[in-house]
């Protein structure tokens, strides 16, 4: 049995660049093979045989192949609460006011910006072969936090049925929308991607879906 050891964090990992390394060996490995065979088709092995590395370097700093993904995917997630914070003081007369003069928001852009720095992995992960899960922590994370961080501070908390739902709604088509530009290739800019998410917010039913 694999001696346990705690996850080499990403901060381990700059003060020692040989775990950096490692790590992103075994991140571009972990990802080629989600990619190719689906996250439950490899062993620690196949990966490590993928990475270059040898099985003791993995275990040096993971118990298995489900704490390097909850590494990974953690790490994702971290990086996008930095991002999304910038959101907390963010107003809805500020972003209407961006989409009526069509000016991507900088706060969207940059969001779209580390989306894309991260697509390799989200394109694993939100693939048929990556880990639901991680959708829907994507969601709350991303989407949720979106969307609550929009409403009239008195509906933030609420926890009235129409505002749960409400959230829930608008997290759910803005994972879709990211998961559409992800599969798609990303081939819009994120400053089109930021025009577009605010577009999509104060679209009416009937009106033009045109830019």
């Amino acid at each position: 049995m694999a001696p346990a050891a705690a996850p080499a964090t990403t901060a381990t990992a700059e003060r020692d660049p040989r775990i950096a390394r490692s790590r992103a060996a075994l991140r571009e490995a972990f990802i080629t093979l989600v990619e190719e065979r689906g996250i439950d088709g490899f062993s620690v092995g196949d990966l490590c045989t993928s990475a270059g590395l040898n099985r003791g370097t993995f275990y040096n700093h993971f118990r298995d192949k489900e704490s390097l993904l909850a590494s990974f995917e953690d790490e994702v997630i971290e990086g996008l609460g930095g991002v999304l914070a910038k959101f907390q003081n963010i107003k809805l007369r500020e972003l209407a006011a961006c989409s009526l003069t069509h000016r991507p928001l900088p706060m969207l852009v940059e969001l779209y910006d580390y989306l894309r720095e991260e697509g390799p992995f989200l394109h694993a992960m939100l693939g048929p072969g990556g880990d639901a899960r991680f959708g829907m922590r994507l969601r709350e994370a991303v989407c949720g936090r979106f969307v609550r961080s929009l409403l009239h501070e008195r509906y933030q908390n609420d926890p009235s049925a129409f505002t749960r739902y409400y959230i829930s709604f608008y997290s759910g088509a803005y994972l879709g929308v990211i998961s559409e530009w992800i599969d798609s290739g990303m081939t819009e800019t994120s400053e089109e991607m930021a025009l577009i998410s605010m577009r999509l917010l104060f679209i009416k039913p009937g009106e033009s879906i045109k830019m």
